[in-house]
């Protein structure tokens, strides 16, 4: 079998689909992020605040993930709505957000040959899937989120990125940066509070 499909190559293919995969079902990721909600949960730790107001009953960055229009879902759904456009899926709004997830999934994996074959953004597809599938393994395993470095824009304005940073567009000039260029631009100065 040729390694190339078009767009994607086969390897990309099957990390794309492997991700997808583990996000749905009721032992996916997705499912597994409810058990993650309370503070304290996932790293072993006690709950702990350094706050002397009562802290939130709920980790935050948790609930984040599991909304509708959170990081996981919403980009879901987008692209759903964009291979609908094609005539490649159907959108389905009803249910709970599991089983939102989880037709998402379903109709993205069952079209995924095509979009390697003949959609443009497949790499663009391949990376907000990795980074939801990261985003929901790092709140399923504890492990840290990833240490943000600022950057300094041509323009003047900082850009706080990661290593997993995909792209991002200055705020000041409106510059859009790939990940490869995030990652050419000079350290910003840090600057020494008065």
């Amino acid at each position: 079998m040729d390694d190339e499909q078009g767009f994607a190559c086969r390897r990309c293919i099957e990390r794309i689909d492997g991700q997808l995969r583990a996000l749905a079902g009721p032992e996916g990721l997705y499912a597994r992020l409810s058990a993650q909600l309370a503070p304290g949960a996932g790293n072993g730790g006690p709950a702990v605040s350094g706050s002397r107001t009562a802290p939130v009953p709920l980790r935050l960055e948790v609930l984040s993930l599991m909304t509708a229009g959170g990081p996981v879902l919403g980009p879901l759904e987008t692209w759903v709505r964009d291979w609908e456009g094609y005539g490649r899926a159907d959108m389905c709004e009803a249910g709970t957000l599991q089983q939102r997830v989880d037709h998402a999934v379903r109709t993205l994996r069952f079209n995924l040959a095509w979009a390697a074959a003949s959609h443009e953004a497949i790499d663009e597809f391949g990376r907000e899937i990795h980074l939801m599938w990261r985003a929901c393994e790092r709140q399923i395993t504890g492990e840290r989120p990833a240490r943000t470095v600022p950057v300094a824009c041509p323009c003047g304005t900082v850009l706080r990125v990661t290593l997993d940073t995909a792209g991002a567009r200055c705020g000041g000039c409106g510059e859009q940066y790939g990940h490869s260029e995030l990652m050419e631009l000079p350290l910003a100065e840090r600057r020494i509070a008065a």
